[in-house]
């Protein structure tokens, strides 16, 4: 009889098809919507920020909360930090500094500080320097407030923290890098008409150097000018500066259409009487 052969067909099949029992395939029940991985933010870019103003000491107090005097003490302007073209340069101190920076998210690298070696006749100021000198360079946490005013803080390994505020550089003022020209400045004043000017205005040329810092001839004709920004005139003393020549966005009624702003002092002596 074949009626037995029948009847064990169906579990011949069932044991074909494997236990109903059996783990399913953790990657076949996986849903096809799974949220993708959430990126990395994008490290912050300081530099526009550092390069946009003039920063200088409103505080700086050790790990435990106590003053440094020696950075912050003494008269005059407090000292200032101005970051520029990769590099960042320290002012109000005895001399002139600088060194190269690097940017890294919260973190800033000062390599070592270069300054020129002028003697300094103001206790305060040396100490300054030698305080500023000896922190700056390394590598720092660095904090941006947006303000007013704007702030940075940067605060060292050691526990020092060092707080600056920031006031707006020409170039953010006058909304351009400017251009910069050399100017002689006559030893006299003569009278003119600025209404800022109190009638007496700078008598300026502008001049010109070759490739090799030698004075070309040809000097423009002297003109007034009602100030160069962040110089002091001495009368009597002819100087040669250097500044930026700035386009002023609409000027005021009767005032200059350009502004300069000093760079550095190139030559200064006093005029023969």
């Amino acid at each position: 009889m074949h009626r037995p052969l029948i009847l064990l067909l169906p579990l011949a099949l069932a044991a074909c098809g494997g236990s109903p029992s059996s783990s399913p395939d953790p990657a076949a029940t996986a849903p096809s919507n799974a949220a993708a991985a959430i990126p990395d933010a994008a490290p912050a870019d300081h530099r526009p920020a550092l390069e946009a103003y003039h920063w200088r000491l409103v505080e700086a107090t050790t790990g435990t909360g106590a003053g440094i005097d020696a950075l912050t003490g003494g008269s005059g302007d407090a000292l200032q930090l101005d970051f520029s073209d990769g590099g960042v340069q320290v002012s109000n101190v005895c001399n002139n500094m600088a060194g190269n920076v690097a940017l890294d998210d919260d973190r800033i690298t000062v390599d070592q500080v270069i300054s020129t070696l002028m003697a300094c006749a103001d206790p305060a100021l040396t100490a300054r320097e030698s305080a500023i000198a000896e922190r700056l360079p390394g590598t720092h946490r660095i904090a941006l407030t947006v303000g007013p005013p704007p702030r940075l803080t940067l605060s060292l390994d050691n526990g020092d923290v060092l707080t600056f505020e920031g006031t707006p550089t020409a170039a953010t003022r006058y909304g351009g890098a400017g251009e910069t020209v050399f100017l002689e400045v006559a030893p006299e004043r003569i009278a003119c008409e600025h209404p800022a000017s109190d009638g007496r205005c700078l008598q300026v040329r502008e001049v010109r150097y070759d490739d090799e810092g030698i004075r070309t001839p040809g000097d423009a004709d002297w003109t007034p000018l009602q100030e160069i920004e962040g110089f002091n005139f001495e009368d009597g003393v002819r100087s040669v500066v250097r500044v930026k020549r700035f386009n002023v966005p609409a000027p005021a009624v009767d005032a200059p259409a350009q502004a300069y702003v000093l760079d550095t002092v190139v030559e200064s002596e006093t005029a023969a009487q």
